[in-house]
């Protein structure tokens, strides 16, 4: 299976091979379509900001559907939010919450049952997302669809499927998330930390981040 150095040579490849796509905006990008690859590596191009990635954990945690609760949210969030700041993507709404059914507790419940299970999945994503992403000029279609958790050899691997991925703050802000939902549950579980298996239908990057991958 590759890595995130396969994944960083194969967009370099792309990039120097012109071989572009262009989004709905016009804007040209690299992509891989359908990517899976271990996450042997916390970037795949660029640094992460922990303090970033710690306030966005954060807000997570909360379960607030408003943007306007985390602290200085960044511009990205206010770009895709509605008019009073609600959107749909806050990832801990998503596994925590009653109304979104509970899926940590979930699945933690399912592998103390049965740690060899095949049916622990935090589902992200909902069928009304079609309409919901639009509603009062929000325009957030989550990117997450779900997550499978296995255990095998008395480690605890998660698989991660992704609609779509950026794969410069998209991944690393993602991927800290998923590192630490893996890590608390494996605490709760008793068992140690496997792989994180990413697989995304499109994972891209785009052009004003070139230089990145050019390594400039």
């Amino acid at each position: 299976m590759y890595n995130v150095s396969d994944i960083r040579h194969i967009l370099g490849g792309k990039l120097f091979n012109e071989e572009f796509v262009e989004d709905k905006s016009g804007v040209k990008l690299i992509e891989i379509v359908g990517s899976s690859f271990i996450c042997d590596e916390p970037t795949i191009f660029g640094t992460r900001n922990e303090e970033y990635i710690a306030k966005e954990i954060e807000w997570y945690n909360s379960q607030s559907l408003n943007v306007y609760d985390m602290k200085c949210p960044p511009k990205i969030w206010q770009d895709i939010a509605d008019s009073t700041g609600h959107i749909n993507s806050n990832y801990g709404w998503m596994i925590y919450s009653d109304d979104n059914g509970n899926q940590y507790l979930k699945v933690l419940k399912e592998l103390k049952n049965n740690p060899l299970s095949r049916r622990a999945e935090m589902i992200y994503t909902r069928s009304s997302m079609h309409t919901d992403y639009c509603l009062d000029g929000m325009s957030d279609f989550c990117c997450t669809l779900g997550v499978d958790y296995l255990i095998r050899d008395k480690k605890l691997h998660a698989i991660v499927k992704m609609r779509s991925n950026d794969a410069i703050f998209g991944f690393k802000n993602d991927y800290a998330w998923q590192k630490y939902v893996q890590s608390s549950l494996a605490m709760q579980l008793e068992v140690e930390m496997g792989d994180i298996i990413w697989q995304a239908s499109s994972l891209h990057v785009y052009e004003r981040h070139f230089h990145l991958v050019k390594g400039e």
